[in-house]
């Protein structure tokens, strides 16, 4: 077993501490696609997202370009793989770092059934060493970060203890930066939807794991609906992941910028946001897309607004019929409101 005290871990090994961000969203299967992602980058500059999770075996005998193809202007973008097999995500770390991506984040925290008979996700925590021969692996194989997100523990194995072996053993591999979903995950028992809502939120946790390792970067993540929120997180963490509710509501995305980053905020309301994917969804078409493929990313942009049902509902029957484009947009638009 390695060393993973505190003090093992101080001073390394080192690679370099990946730039400090504060907001991140979520990788989310079926939802933080590529078209996701690019609305999501309208709405902020500087938060970093993610793809959704591909495997090793889809990337190696799949179709690449599918899994890999992203837009530039959704940098910073992070490729999240999932995969045990340190020699397939080494190859796959290579890939990702020639099609152009920021940064390669490892699934440790997925429960669900397939991903664990593929014994990858959130079962790798039970096998420290075997993650960090992953971790060592993909780092000899890229120069770009080399990420982990777990959780704070697994079935009974969910002790402070075994968390701080399972973080020091992979920092000794070089891993710098870790996000941690604050909820243990049962592998058998409840679905992956329960494992997002029953298992206690536990920020104590990551907050003290923070403490331990002041020389990593811990991101936090799960529960966090807001950017109020994320603040608060933000006093005892080096940055925040936020997950459905960005999906479910963008907009909290609009405001990140200029309250998190300092920055300025890149759209002044709803009305331009949608307005300035125009040019992409007619690309989209173009290339012989539908219009429903982005706009399904979108229904939510209207949450808590008098016209929210009204724009849901045009897009929800308009969108997925054949020939729908800007026109059914536009309708929504209106139907919306003011801006």
């Amino acid at each position: 077993m390695r060393d993973s005290s505190q003090n093992a871990i101080k001073d390394g090994p080192h690679c370099p501490i990946a730039p400090r961000r504060t907001l991140s969203v979520a990788p989310m299967l079926d939802w933080t696609d590529r078209h996701c992602r690019y609305f999501h980058r309208l709405l902020t500059r500087e938060t970093l997202l993610y793809t959704e999770m591909v495997t090793t075996g889809a990337l190696i005998h799949g179709d690449r370009p599918r899994h890999l193809d992203f837009s530039p202007v959704e940098h910073p973008v992070a490729l999240q793989l999932g995969g045990s097999e340190p020699r397939e995500l080494a190859e796959c770390g290579r890939l990702g770092q020639g099609w152009g991506y920021d940064e390669i984040n490892l699934n440790v925290g997925c429960p669900s059934g397939r991903v664990q008979s593929g014994r990858f996700g959130a079962c790798l925590m039970l096998s420290p060493d075997r993650v960090a021969d992953c971790v060592k692996a993909m780092r000899d194989a890229v120069g770009i970060p080399v990420t982990v997100k777990h959780r704070i523990g697994v079935d009974a194995r969910d002790s402070y203890a075994e968390l701080l072996e399972f973080v020091g053993t992979l920092a000794e591999a070089g891993c710098r930066t870790f996000i941690v979903h604050a909820r243990k995950a049962w592998l058998e028992g409840l679905s992956p939807k329960e494992n997002r809502e029953i298992p206690p939120l536990r920020y104590e946790v990551v907050h003290r794991l923070k403490q331990d390792f002041p020389a990593l970067e811990i991101i936090l993540n799960g529960g966090i609906q807001t950017l109020d929120a994320a603040e608060r997180q933000l006093e005892h963490c080096d940055g925040v992941m936020i997950g459905r509710a960005a999906y479910q509501d963008p907009w909290l995305l609009a405001g990140a910028d200029r309250r998190l980053f300092g920055g300025t905020n890149p759209v002044d309301d709803r009305h331009s946001a949608v307005e300035r994917l125009f040019p992409y969804v007619e690309r989209h078409l173009a290339a012989g897309g539908r219009l429903n493929h982005i706009s399904r990313h979108i229904l939510g942009l209207f949450n808590g607004r008098p016209g929210a049902r009204r724009w849901r509902r045009i897009l929800s029957e308009e969108s997925w019929r054949d020939g729908a484009g800007i026109g059914v947009l536009e309708k929504a638009l209106a139907a919306a409101g003011t801006p």
